[in-house]
């Protein structure tokens, strides 16, 4: 039997680097790709045809509004696809028996803490952005609750905008960088994340699901400051980076300072093995070098 897996917001950097891995899964497994220009997820009636149409099993949502900060001056849109585009999502999945996966953030959380964040820490979003995805993983689990919430951060890949592609470009154009120091986190790279999303797409089809919310990144903890570094001598660049602080560099969206998300439960709940953020950065640069030629 065929399972049909619906994959939105395919032309960004999940959606591709999940397009570049179903061969992970078994070839029962037929996957279908949409972005904005062929399945208007804010559009309930529009999913809910498709849905049926297709005879989707399984939603991977990668849709969202992820800039930061324009989001702060375009609250309606962002919430319109943070939050209501999800909720549509959940409504239809639940009418047609399927089940959705769904992406969110660290900025759920405000980032006073110095513990790794664990999936049951209160949530105090301090952006636009983190208060509508929050408000994303709260209607879906109101109108779907066998749903599973995955939060990440920051995401980075071989594809469209994104840290270490501006940080390469930057690079090679200037003689010094200036980088934050006093915002730490995890970056997560993208591949890595299809890769833990697929495999808990085929422990679901096999009868191990377990809904809820869970976190991943890769592992380890770094700066903006030290991420850049790390960047920077993997691609044999020479810039000077100089370490700045929050205050130093004004943004209209605040930022949590200390993001780092505890992976234990999907670890121990799916038994996933989760690489360190160093070696994943080294194998997306590689994939990138790759692709550049």
């Amino acid at each position: 039997m065929i399972k049909t897996v619906l994959v939105t917001g395919a032309n960004g950097q999940l959606g591709n680097s999940i397009r570049d891995r179903i061969g992970m899964c078994p070839d029962d497994y037929h996957f279908l790709f949409t972005d904005a220009d062929t399945l208007d997820i804010r559009d309930k009636e529009a999913v809910r045809a498709f849905v049926r149409k297709h005879g989707v099993r399984y939603i991977l949502n990668c849709a969202a509004y992820t800039a930061v900060d324009k989001a702060e001056t375009d609250e309606a849109l962002c919430a319109c696809i943070n939050r209501d585009a999800v909720r549509n999502l959940g409504e239809v999945a639940r009418e047609a028996g399927a089940r959705v996966f769904h992406v969110s953030t660290d900025y759920v959380f405000d980032g006073t803490q110095y513990r790794p964040y664990v999936e049951s820490d209160p949530t105090c979003p301090v952006s636009v952005y983190g208060r509508t995805k929050l408000a994303g993983e709260q209607a879906l689990m109101e109108v779907c609750p066998d749903s599973v919430i995955i939060r990440t951060a920051w995401l980075y890949s071989e594809y469209g905008h994104n840290f270490m592609k501006t940080v390469l470009k930057l690079g090679r154009e200037r003689e010094e960088l200036r980088f934050i120091f006093d915002q730490v986190g995890t970056p997560t790279y993208a591949g890595d994340l299809a890769s833990a999303m697929l495999n808990l797409l085929t422990q679901a089809e096999e009868g191990r699901f377990a809904p809820g919310i869970y976190h991943f990144s890769n592992e380890g903890v770094c700066s903006w400051y030290d991420f850049t570094i790390a960047i920077l001598r993997l691609a044999g660049i020479r810039t000077r980076v100089v370490p700045i602080e929050t205050e130093d560099y004004p943004t209209p969206a605040h930022r949590p300072h200390y993001s780092v998300l505890n992976k234990g439960k999907i670890k121990r709940v799916y038994g996933l093995e989760i690489p360190h953020w160093e070696s994943s950065l080294a194998a997306c640069m590689n994939h990138y070098r790759e692709q550049e030629g």
